[in-house]
């Protein structure tokens, strides 16, 4: 019962989320707020996605849990070193791309939320046009020790960034149109050196 409502919770904490971001959504609440809205939005969608994930993380310790394995060592202490590795993409990913935007910071001090001037291909997004959600699959996944519940949070999350990352690029191609066309030709959605080459300069948004 208790991996029931950790999937259903996970489900409607998902389409939340996607939902709240959504180019719609954002367009409606600037009707009714006014485009002003925007310098707040940002910021308060983080809280509200963190908030509403701790109980994901309440369930997960309460609910009934079994062991399906533990890596020992040294293999263990690669993994968390892979991890470690992974939250430093994270960083380096987040700063690239403009660390005081992503968390909402600047849209708070600023004008508010605005298209950037172009497609960032360079550093991490040479090599994944999602690096983001690379590195957050990479930390998930190489947690020496997996449960059940921790095994149905992983692939619920691999399936959300899957999806999140798919209506992005939705989004992507209707603002850089060909830019991002010829980008996505030659860069891995994920996995570095999957197919093609990387991309070798910033195309400019059109």
């Amino acid at each position: 019962m208790g991996i029931f409502w950790l999937v259903f919770y996970i489900v409607i904490w998902g389409i939340v989320h996607s939902f709240l971001a959504s180019l719609q959504v954002k367009v409606f609440i600037c009707r009714i707020f006014g485009p002003a809205i925007m310098r707040v939005y940002r910021l308060a969608y983080n809280a509200f996605a963190v908030f509403t994930f701790l109980p994901v993380l309440v369930i997960a310790g309460l609910a009934p849990d079994r062991r399906l394995y533990t890596v020992p060592l040294p293999w263990s202490g690669l993994m968390v070193l892979g991890e470690l590795l992974a939250v430093v993409v994270l960083l380096v990913g987040i700063v690239q791309t403009g660390a005081l935007e992503f968390v909402g910071i600047e849209q708070l001090i600023g004008a508010g939320e605005k298209a950037p001037v172009k497609l960032v291909t360079n550093g991490l997004y040479r090599y994944v046009r999602h690096p983001l959600y690379s590195a957050g699959m990479v930390f998930i996944w190489l947690a020496p020790l997996m449960t059940v519940n921790l095994l149905t949070i992983n692939i619920a999350a691999s399936l959300y960034l899957i999806i999140g990352a798919v209506f992005e690029e939705r989004k992507l191609q209707r603002q850089y149109g060909q830019a991002y066309a010829d980008y996505k030709a030659v860069t891995p959605m994920f996995i570095p050196f999957l197919k093609g080459l990387p991309a070798t300069k910033e195309h400019q948004g059109l």
